[in-house]
């Protein structure tokens, strides 16, 4: 309808131009897909976090081990051990660790009194290095092996390593899903606004007739769009955040170093709240491209 030389929807355009129940569908659809991103998002966040706090801890860290066989030759090597490291440069810290601390750990697999039982338990050093280049290594390992024969030192790279390199392909894998979510809820959302066109082709052609032009008709299917996706946006986002603090909480619960690195960040929850927000903007951003281009061949 035209008003002082320009052309205006009316609201009655609007009505005809609406399907409740494709409406409906797509709301479901958007909040599918945004329940399933938000939550391969958070795992992502949360995975990435494990993976840089695993990375702190096996920066520059050691484990000395005094394997002997007679408990005070053990002790003996253990004190000459942990001497020669609080006199080298390139450690920071040297801690050994109380036996009573190891006979509990072991005690799940060895019994209550491993040594009054005849097995051998080591002595244990944690070493905190200066650095964590495999120069400063070598150097420790190679004076450590002159004071004892009987010691070993084990780098934590060493053998924690493979899991922090799984923590990371499941961070970049989870940024992979995002990406692909994004890309089936715009392909989604074009082709439930090119269905819709075709639905109301009659009627947009007599919206023609009366003036609108092709930026106005697209106008109406974008903002019937982003009523679809913030009704699907709401719902998908909370079920998805009731969700997470579901697992967050089971987390929480597991008392493990490893997992409590999975805690999520203020800047984590806030890329998190941004996502429904983003998928409003390309739903409507997508319809709007997919009318443009379909009307421009249909009239």
């Amino acid at each position: 309808m035209k008003r002082g030389g320009k052309t205006r929807a009316t609201g009655a355009e609007a009505r005809a131009l609406d399907d409740g129940g494709g409406a409906h569908v797509m709301s479901w659809v958007i909040a599918i897909m945004l329940f399933l991103t938000l939550l391969a998002g958070a795992a992502g966040l949360a995975t990435a976090r494990a993976a840089g706090a695993l990375d702190r801890q096996m920066a520059g860290r050691l484990t000395v081990q005094i394997v002997e066989g007679e408990a005070q030759r053990r002790d003996a090597a253990a004190a000459q051990v942990l001497g020669v490291l609080r006199a080298q440069p390139d450690v920071a810290l040297a801690t050994p660790v109380a036996q009573a601390d190891l006979a509990r750990m072991l005690q799940p697999w060895l019994g209550t009194d491993a040594e009054a039982a005849g097995l051998p338990v080591p002595a244990l050093i944690d070493v905190d290095l200066t650095s964590d280049g495999s120069a400063a290594i070598a150097r420790v390992r190679k004076a450590v092996m002159r004071a004892s024969p009987a010691a070993r030192v084990d780098a934590h790279a060493t053998w924690l390593g493979p899991v922090g390199r799984l923590l990371d392909t499941a961070a970049w894998l989870a940024g992979a899903i995002i990406l692909l979510m994004l890309v089936a809820t715009m392909a989604v959302v074009m082709l439930a606004a090119r269905a819709g066109l075709e639905a109301h082709r009659g009627t947009i052609e007599v919206i023609h007739m009366l003036g609108a032009t092709d930026r106005q008709v697209a106008r109406l299917f974008q903002r019937r769009i982003a009523l679809d996706a913030g009704i699907g946006a709401v719902a998908g986002g909370i079920l998805a955040g009731a969700a997470i603090l579901l697992i967050a909480g089971q987390v929480g619960a597991l008392d493990s170093e490893l997992l409590g690195g999975m805690r999520l960040g203020l800047g984590d929850m806030a890329m998190l709240i941004a996502l429904p927000f983003a998928f409003v903007v390309l739903a409507v951003g997508a319809a709007r491209l997919a009318v443009l281009r379909q009307m421009r061949r249909m009239l």
